[in-house]
């Protein structure tokens, strides 16, 4: 696809019907500091996971946009949440981060709180945009996938898996 074509046109379930190989990935750490973009850029706060966890867990799964469930300590729910992982063209990263945008809404920053994430599928490859509203278009698109996919029975019920406890 073109820098210049956005993919709001696409499905909004992905995914087999139940999760398959290699999902679900579980990946946790501590939310770190990123660039400050996705909030106050894009409108799209995101939490970061540790490069460790990126370069550990993550590091067989290709770059792209992912869906599943995450969880901060403190908080007591399990919230879904879409993940880019990847070098974000459009920004120009030097180094691979896995940025997590929760589909909830605090109130405060958690950083260095602890976060745990379940990747349950593959939404779409990294891309990148010839324009800010583009990439921001594109990840609502991005969450509409992830809330329509994630009410599927096999896709819902892993908010309750041990992991979260």
């Amino acid at each position: 696809m073109s820098a210049d074509k956005t993919s709001t046109e696409r499905p909004l379930i992905v995914g087999a019907e139940v999760p398959e190989k290699p999902y679900p990935i579980f990946v946790q750490g501590d939310v770190v500091r990123g660039f400050g973009r996705g909030g106050k850029q894009l409108g799209i706060p995101t939490a970061n996971l540790p490069e460790q966890a990126v370069e550990e867990a993550l590091a067989d799964i290709p770059i792209g946009v992912y869906y599943g469930w995450a969880k901060v300590a403190g908080d007591d729910q399990v919230r879904p949440m879409v993940m880019s992982l990847g070098w974000n063209p459009y920004f120009k990263n030097e180094k691979r981060s896995g940025e997590v945008h929760i589909m909830h809404k605090y109130e405060e920053d958690f950083y260095g709180s602890h976060l745990k994430v379940a990747i349950l599928s593959y939404i779409r490859p990294e891309k990148d945009y010839s324009s800010l509203d583009a990439l921001i278009d594109d990840i609502h698109t991005d969450i509409k996938v992830a809330e329509t996919s994630l009410q599927r029975p096999a896709y819902a019920a892993v908010k309750d898996a041990d992991f979260f406890n």
